[in-house]
C-alpha cells in the first residue's frame, strides 16, 4: 500500500525529469514485475517468499513463518472472497491467519481510479507540494492523491489535519496528520514505476468495510481469522479483524518488514502460521 505513511512537510525541489539516457536504462513496470517474479522463491508447499525477505520472523520468543500466497491480477471483476478461497483455502491450518493487503480488496470494491479520471482542485495543489516523496511510495504528494484525500476525509478534516501537523513540527514532533486525517487518508496508494500494472495509473483508495470484508472471507474459510493489512516499507496498521480479540500490535510485528513486497511481487495476500 503508503505508500502514504509519511507526515506532511515542506519539499525544496521537485524530481528532475529523467534523461533520455536514464529513461532508456530504467525498466518499466512489466519488465520490473518480470524481475520479481524470476527472483521469487516458491516453495514445495505452494507459498512464495519474495526476493529480500524472510520466511520467519521472531516476536516476543515466538517463531511465526509468514507464507505469501501469489494470485492473478486482482481487479473490479473480481469478487475478493472468491479470491482468497481460491488461492488460500487449499493452503490453510488450523491455527492459521489469513491476511490481504487493503489494496488488493479496494481494488475489487471499484476503488481503483485512473488518474485521468481525477481532476485536483487548487486546493490539491497547493496542499501536496508540502508531502515528502520517499522510495517507498508517493503518498499524497502529488495532487490526484490529494484531490482523493479531500473528497475521502473532507476538506475542512485535511485542513485542521495539516495546520496541526504544521504545528507539530515547529515542536519536532511528526505524525499528527494522518492521525487526525484518518486512516482513509493514510490508505490512499498514489501510483510508482515499481506498481504492477495496470495500476502503475492509478489511485486506490483505501478499502470499504475492512471489518466486515474480513468477516465475510473468515466465514468462507471456515472460521479462519483473517486481518486486511495496511503495510508497507515504512510502517503499517491493521484496517480490518474478522475477530476484535485479534492482536492488532502483534499482527503489526508480525508483518512489520512487509513481507509481502512492495513492488511487483504479485502477492496480495498470505498466512502467518506460528512455528
Amino acid at each position: 500500500m503508503p505508500n502514504e505513511t509519511n507526515d506532511v512537510q515542506a519539499v525544496n525541489e521537485t524530481p528532475a525529469a529523467p534523461t533520455a539516457d536514464t529513461a532508456a536504462a530504467k525498466p518499466d513496470a512489466q519488465e520490473n514485475a518480470a524481475l520479481d517474479a524470476a527472483q521469487q522463491s516458491e516453495s514445495s508447499e505452494g507459498y512464495v517468499v519474495n526476493p529480500e525477505k524472510n520466511e520467519t520472523i521472531e516476536v516476543d520468543g515466538v517463531q511465526y513463518r509468514r507464507l505469501c500466497i501469489k494470485t492473478h491480477v486482482i481487479t473490479d471483476k473480481d469478487n475478493i472472497v472468491d479470491v482468497v478461497e481460491k488461492y488460500a483455502a487449499p493452503l490453510v491450518q488450523d491455527g492459521d491467519i489469513v491476511f490481504i493487503t487493503e489494496k488488493a480488496v479496494a481494488c475489487t470494491q471499484r476503488r481503483a481510479i485512473p488518474l485521468e479520471d481525477i481532476h485536483p482542485r487548487p486546493l490539491a495543489r497547493f496542499l501536496s507540494k508540502f508531502v515528502l516523496r520517499t522510495p517507498y511510495g508517493i503518498g499524497l504528494a502529488m495532487p490526484e492523491t490529494m484531490e482523493c484525500a479531500l473528497r475521502e476525509c473532507g476538506t475542512i478534516r485535511i485542513l485542521f489535519a495539516a495546520a496541526v501537523s504544521a504545528v507539530g513540527k515547529l515542536f519536532g514532533i511528526r505524525g499528527w496528520f494522518y492521525n487526525i486525517a484518518g486512516y482513509r487518508a493514510r490508505s490512499i496508494d498514489g501510483p510508482c514505476e515499481f506498481t504492477l500494472p495496470p495500476y502503475n495509473h492509478y489511485v486506490v483508495l483505501g478499502p470499504d468495510r475492512p471489518d466486515g470484508v474480513a468477516s465475510d472471507i473468515s466465514q468462507r474459510l471456515g472460521g479462519t481469522q483473517v486481518a486486511v493489512t495496511d503495510i508497507n516499507d515504512l510502517e503499517g496498521q491493521i484496517l480490518g479483524t474478522s475477530d476484535k480479540r485479534m492482536d492488532r500490535e502483534l499482527l503489526c510485528k508480525i508483518l512489520k518488514d512487509n513481507p509481502l513486497g512492495q513492488c511487483s511481487e504479485q502477492t496480495p495476500m498470505g498466512i502467518i502460521r506460528r512455528v
